[in-house]
């Protein structure tokens, strides 16, 4: 298989309706302030910013919009532990390819032990043989990448290193590589500059 030449998320449209307060959080965010629109690479986008720049509330929004859980999950996990996500994701407006995406994640490094949770207490089966919980943090990352992630797909990744060891983070670029060949489209808000050397990919630095 190839990458693909045309994203499934051609690009997000910020749109100023009733309810956008450009004096209140998260309107007031720099990054969002200024933003109309967002495009996306065919493989992958890159957001990347200091601590409180608005990039995880940014991606948060970018995942609610597309259907995926707040907390994380695929589209079809549906479940709240507690209400925590911005109001973004109600202006933005996809625009999507007309080829279909057949699967998808939103992994939101934060929240991944209600996520892991959820999924153990619904039988879900794609995290290879051994249960999330009996992993430490990373194997069970490591474990998501490797077994629920099955390419044609579009994965949006809040801090995916968080639980990763340089090395590992080496090994995901690796994973993440072979995941664009599967033809998938990733958008993964990031610190490390180990994933940022993944090449041919758009950075976008939010500040």
């Amino acid at each position: 298989m190839t990458a693909l030449e045309r994203p499934y998320w051609i690009e997000a449209i910020f749109e100023r309706r009733d309810g956008w307060d450009a004096k209140a959080y998260p309107f007031n965010l720099p990054a969002v302030r200024s933003l109309d629109r967002l495009a996306f690479h065919p493989s992958v986008t890159f957001l990347v910013g200091e601590n409180g720049s608005g990039k995880s509330t940014l991606i948060e929004a970018l995942a609610v919009a597309w259907g995926f859980n707040a907390e994380g999950g695929g589209r079809e996990h549906q479940f709240q532990t507690r209400t925590s996500h911005s109001p973004l994701h109600r202006f933005v407006r996809p625009v999507r390819s007309p080829q279909r995406v057949q699967d998808g994640f939103f992994l939101r490094a934060e929240s991944f032990f209600t996520t892991a949770s959820y999924l153990e207490d619904h039988g879900a089966d794609r995290f290879g043989d051994k249960p999330l919980h009996e992993q430490s943090h990373g194997e069970s990352f490591f474990a998501l990448f490797d077994n629920r992630f099955i390419g044609d797909g579009l994965y949006i990744l809040d801090e995916p290193e968080a639980a990763l060891s340089p090395s590992r983070q080496l090994s995901f670029l690796s994973r993440l590589h072979e995941l664009v060949n599967a033809r998938s489209q990733l958008i993964i808000a990031t610190h490390s500059p180990i994933l940022l050397g993944y090449p041919n990919a758009w950075i976008y630095q939010v500040s």
